[in-house]
């Protein structure tokens, strides 16, 4: 599944093709996604002008005049941006066509991503209201992962992926950014100091912020808005190398399964 920096890596490669024009059409081949794309949503954004594209968590936000097209990629999903020429694949399920003769084209193969149209304020929608804080603002640092996690006996690992405590922290890079602050992902959140949450919280920010700046990464079928893969994935400390060498002190990484997700540790790195 695209996690924060894919999608981060997507609105930012996507947003100079699309902010500031007008929308000229929207096309919807296949409407059954997660949820059903409304049925009025092309009367909705033609002849509107995209103001901004942004991002909350994993979603992108389509700014125009009369309200806001929100868009997730799902497991499999990706944004491209194609020429008009270009004829769509079975998987091509929606178009947005733009001034200009750019088409912004949503692919979807297994269709768990949607395309939704809101009005008013986006932050009071059912799908964002209870998000916590985006992990490269000012409102995340150690003091709320050490004030959230009093009294919670869960693996912490479960507690940085939680979106009502940070956006963002997905599989990937929780598993890395354990690594890096050198802390055991089934340890139970309530019994880490605010001294090492404030590391964890430090090294949360860089693993996304470095996979931002390399594109993401490349895992199954991902690509960028520019059609490219990421290349984060040859910087992998722990993720997907179960049983091989650490990089720190060469003893086989173990792998473990938490809450049915892959975990990849050093038992000698990691307390």
């Amino acid at each position: 599944m695209p996690e924060l920096p894919e999608v981060e890596t997507t609105r930012a490669g996507i947003a100079p093709w699309c902010e500031g024009r007008r929308v000229e059409q929207l096309i919807v081949r296949e409407s059954r996604l997660r949820w059903l794309v409304p049925d009025d949503l092309p009367q909705h954004v033609e002849g509107q002008r995209i103001e901004s594209v942004s991002r909350r968590g994993k979603y992108l936000l389509f700014r125009v005049g009369a309200g806001t097209i929100l868009v997730h990629l799902g497991m499999s999903g990706s944004l491209r941006v194609v020429t008009p020429e270009e004829p769509p694949s079975f998987h091509d399920h929606v178009d947005l066509v733009c001034e200009g003769g750019h088409v912004l084209r949503f692919n979807d193969p297994r269709r768990f991503g949607c395309w939704l149209w809101l009005e008013g304020d986006v932050s009071k929608h059912k799908l964002l209201r209870n998000m916590g804080p985006e992990p490269l603002s000012d409102a995340f640092d150690g003091a709320l992962l050490f004030n959230k996690s009093r009294g919670r006996r869960g693996p912490v690992k479960n507690f940085i992926m939680d979106g009502k405590i940070v956006v963002g922290a997905g599989n990937i890079y929780a598993n890395e950014a354990l690594f890096a602050a050198g802390i055991r992902p089934d340890r139970a959140a309530g019994r880490i100091s605010r001294e090492r949450y404030d590391r964890l919280a430090a090294e949360i920010r860089a693993v996304l912020a470095a996979a931002i700046t390399q594109g993401g990464t490349t895992l199954r079928d991902f690509v960028g808005g520019d059609g490219k893969p990421g290349y984060f994935r040859q910087e992998l400390q722990v993720y997907g190398r179960g049983g091989q060498p650490c990089r720190r002190c060469k003893r086989p990484l173990k792998e473990v399964r938490i809450s049915q997700r892959s975990t990849v540790f050093c038992v000698a790195c990691q307390r």
